[in-house]
């Protein structure tokens, strides 16, 4: 970190800062309450036709998962404020294992098999430092601050459509619900910045109020259903392994898996430069081999508790920047969040009851902070007329496909499903591939010696 990064830190607790366990309790709920953790699971069950019983105990498992693997990677392995739940990316993956292998009573067991296998191959990527040396030979900071500013523009679309334009109900109050929270999240935000004394509540809590104004707005309209919280039981055991559900092994579903972790790592390596840039941490090479550790023994766990696979989340660092806090003791207090409300059906229904409008207002505000996080990365760079292909490049593809129909994406091969399935690994796969086989401009010299001349 520079002595000028230095002065101008944003951050009003940084990293390795004390907190008490109450105010970490506090500011890690808000955390949880911004990560759809509940929608993946819950995608999944529908897909595959999974019973209420079975739905809700994957979800539960879901957010049990992503507690571990939050606390694991936080506090003991990557060591930075990074947030694990499920990733969307093995959703096709996963249904295809699972209706390929069905017929023979396994489908659940091989998908969890081949996730487990995946997620040892992950981990000695990290212990053998492998995948460190790949990040520095191919990511210098014109690839990495691209690859923040995709993960950031990635989300707008699915923050907006999915969750406010495509939401159920009414467009007009999900467009107005959207607005009042993300307006809430704007003016706490500022409320903190323009009196960093006693305005110091607002920004850091700014998240948790923004949600909490935008449900009562929702309950105010109507529009605010918690009947399935009142029938949800206060507490049930999770799954037992070997119990519950068990493993089975199969060749082509263990590389379809493996493919999916290399897209999963690529994706996660965008949120790793993100937290680490919010920060002001450097991503030393231990932070990346500790984190791909870490990235590894979540998975492993997820599926030891019967669920899919955690990756990072990019959303909580758009939420560190507008909070200013980026305590490793929030996180750890997230992840014991998670397990509690993986532990009791009520709190954990609660969680998937505020209405997706409010969810999509704080999350495209949360996307866009992102995005400029990368900008800035970006700005310390030498913009010559490679680097202009190296970040626009990426960024039409970002948006391409976001926007491409999915029914063409599900007739290509399998591969490239995995591959396109994640606009922010193809992405960032562009950038590098971009930076790395772009010729260097001759110009730069004809100028520079220019310059020489005019000088003398």
């Amino acid at each position: 970190m520079t002595e000028n990064q230095v002065k101008t830190s944003k951050l009003t607790v940084g990293p390795n800062d004390d907190l008490s366990i109450g105010q970490s309790a506090l500011l890690g709920i808000q955390h949880v309450l911004a990560m759809d953790v509940y929608v993946v699971p819950f995608i999944i069950a529908s897909i595959i036709g999974l019973t209420t019983k079975e739905s809700s105990a994957l979800i539960q498992a879901t957010f049990i998962a992503a507690g571990v693997a939050t606390i694991i990677q936080s506090y003991f392995c990557m060591k930075l404020p990074v947030a694990q739940g499920p990733s969307f990316i093995p959703i096709g993956a996963i249904a295809g294992i699972y209706f390929a292998n069905n017929q023979n009573g396994n489908g659940w067991g091989t998908v969890l098999g081949a996730s487990l296998i995946g997620a040892v191959l992950v981990i000695i990527l990290g212990l053998t430092g492998i995948f460190n040396r790949l990040i520095k030979a191919f990511v210098p900071p014109i690839v990495g601050g691209t690859i923040i500013f995709i993960v950031g523009l990635s989300l707008m679309p699915v923050a907006l459509n999915d969750n406010v334009f495509m939401a159920s109900g009414d467009l007009g109050q999900n467009i107005l619900l959207a607005v009042i929270a993300a307006v809430s999240l704007v003016l706490f935000a500022m409320i903190g910045s323009q009196f960093p004394g006693k305005g110091r509540i607002f920004r850091i809590s700014s998240v948790i109020l923004a949600l909490v104004i935008g449900c009562l707005a929702a309950q105010f309209m109507g529009i605010l259903d918690l009947s399935q919280v009142k029938n949800a039981p206060l507490a049930s055991v999770p799954q037992v392994p070997f119990v519950d559900f068990h493993f089975s092994f199969d060749l082509s579903s263990i590389l379809t898996m493996i493919i999916i972790y290399v897209v999963l790592m690529a994706e996660t390596t965008g949120t790793w430069f993100a937290v680490s840039n919010v920060c002001e941490e450097p991503l030393t090479d231990e932070n990346i081999n500790r984190g791909v550790v870490g990235e590894g023994i979540g998975c492993l766990i997820s599926s030891m508790l019967g669920t899919t696979p955690v990756t990072g989340y990019s959303t909580n660092a758009g939420i560190i920047s507008i909070t200013g806090v980026a305590s490793k003791k929030v996180f750890v207090a997230a992840g014991a969040w998670f397990i509690v409300f993986g532990l009791s059906g009520k709190l954990s229904t609660l969680i998937s009851s505020i209405p997706a409008p409010v969810i999509g207002g704080v999350f495209v505000i949360v996307c866009g902070i992102i995005s400029i996080s990368g900008m800035k990365v970006i700005k310390e760079v030498e913009i010559n007329e490679k680097a202009m292909y190296v970040i626009a490049i990426p960024m039409i593809l970002t948006l391409a496909l976001t926007l491409i129909p999915k029914e063409f994406i599900q007739s290509l091969p399998s591969f490239l499903q995995y591959l396109f399935g994640s606009s922010v690994a193809t992405a960032s796969i562009a950038a590098i591939l971009l930076n790395r086989l772009l010729p260097e401009e001759k110009i730069e010299e004809q100028i520079t010696k220019q310059k020489e001349i005019k000088a003398v």
